[in-house]
């Protein structure tokens, strides 16, 4: 059975699928999220930690990992995700710290000066991606404007999720889709009630 509270992954994952049923949106999220999370990675990678602590010497991953901002960014998501679903939570947080290590690579090499860069052009055309998605085929608002944290942490693992029950037809407990699908359900019409009161 699921979990409750902060870890209630039915209620987090009810909340994000009510901003996101359209399967064109879906995709166009499954598209922009990671890199959005990977590209904040390297911007974090440049934040002066308190204590840096050398984890890797360079030339294993061709420059050395720091235990900085980036690592901690990386090291909150991933727990998070495990501790929702331990599956595929596992594969969530095996991701985070894939990216942290090709993030802290490319901004070692491309530097700060160059890397902010290249991190405001991807971040301003994935966030663009997704401002049209919901605007054009979802036709609602995206969920961070109602909830910016739980938005911002589920983003990453909800767009794992779909693809791994889209492809593999996976669930974290038996059940657990068809109830998070009544729930879907239940929102998005309570939200069209509503919406349609402010109208008439």
């Amino acid at each position: 059975m699921g979990k409750s509270g902060l870890l209630d992954l039915e209620k987090h994952f009810a909340f994000y699928g009510a901003y996101h049923s359209n399967p064109v949106n879906i995709f166009i999220h499954i598209v922009f999220v990671w890199p959005i999370f990977f590209t904040s990675l390297i911007l974090f990678y440049f934040v002066p930690p308190v204590y840096a602590v050398e984890f890797m010497p360079s030339g294993l991953f061709g420059s050395a990992l720091v235990l900085n901002f980036s690592f901690l960014f990386a090291l909150i998501y991933a727990l998070f995700y495990f501790c929702m679903d331990n599956k595929a939570g596992s594969l969530a947080a095996l991701l985070c710290f894939s990216c942290w290590i090709g993030a802290s690579s490319v901004a070692n090499k491309l530097g700060y000066s160059l890397a902010w860069k290249v991190v405001l052009a991807a971040q301003v055309i994935c966030w663009t991606g997704q401002f049209l998605g919901h605007g054009i085929f979802e036709k609602r608002a995206p969920a961070l404007l109602d909830n910016l944290v739980q938005a911002f942490l589920m983003a990453p693992f909800f767009v794992l999720l779909e693809i791994l029950q889209t492809v593999f037809g996976y669930e974290p407990y038996p059940g657990f889709h068809a109830r998070v699908a009544a729930k879907i359900d239940a929102e998005i019409k309570e939200w069209k009630e509503t919406k349609q009161k402010k109208i008439s």
